[in-house]
């Protein structure tokens, strides 16, 4: 009789903890979180999405609100990018670290802004059939190549060297090539729209 119920005891055991991996591994994680459970900002947020997302019992008019809640996260995440409200915007540009490195970029002129006017220039006096022109655009465009190249590892150290004194501590992942494809935009076009004047240090 002892057997039986060890074994059921044993069975009951197995089948609770085959729940909670189940569980733990069904929750998605966030990339910065520990193991096994989200981080509290995060499980604060999905208790709150759930709490919105709660059905009314007609399809038609979740589908609505559902419609609707997009449509609001959208409006607020465009506004965000226009004023760098840091709550709305996209989880790639969220974080001090991410501003910071936004503030370095858009305070200093890069050859790689200039990358897209360059392009066209060079474009248009390659399409000339003139030998003399084409070879200028062909010389222009590997010169501009080399700037850009040669600009960027520049950047990219002195940006590396200002997070690793800033933010000793903080997650840097990424950070520097954020910035780098930054610089391939032109400051008017930029997004998050910068915050900060040209030659204002960060």
């Amino acid at each position: 009789m002892g057997f039986v119920f060890g074994s059921r005891s044993s069975k009951e055991e197995k089948a609770a903890a085959t729940d909670k991996v189940s569980a733990d591994l069904s929750q998605p994680r966030h990339p910065q979180a520990p193991k096994g459970r989200p981080t509290p900002k995060r499980a604060v947020a999905q208790s709150q999405r759930k709490a919105v997302v709660a059905s009314t019992g007609n399809r038609k008019e979740d589908a609505k609100r559902a419609r609707e809640r997009r449509r609001e996260e959208m409006a607020r995440q465009r506004e965000a990018l226009a004023n760098g409200d840091q709550r709305y915007l996209p989880a790639r540009d969220k974080g001090p670290v991410r501003k910071f490195v936004r503030d370095f970029v858009d305070s200093r002129f890069s050859v790689a802004e200039m990358f897209l006017p360059l392009a066209v220039i060079i474009l248009v006096l390659s399409m000339v059939r003139v030998p003399s022109i084409q070879n200028i655009a062909l010389l222009l465009w590997l010169a501009v190549i080399a700037l850009i190249i040669l600009d960027s590892i520049g950047l990219g150290f002195r940006l590396s060297k200002a997070l690793a004194r800033r933010f000793p501590d903080e997650p840097r992942r990424g950070a520097v090539a954020y910035g780098l494809m930054r610089t391939l935009q032109m400051r008017r076009l930029r997004l998050p729209k910068p915050q900060v004047k040209r030659g204002e240090r960060p």
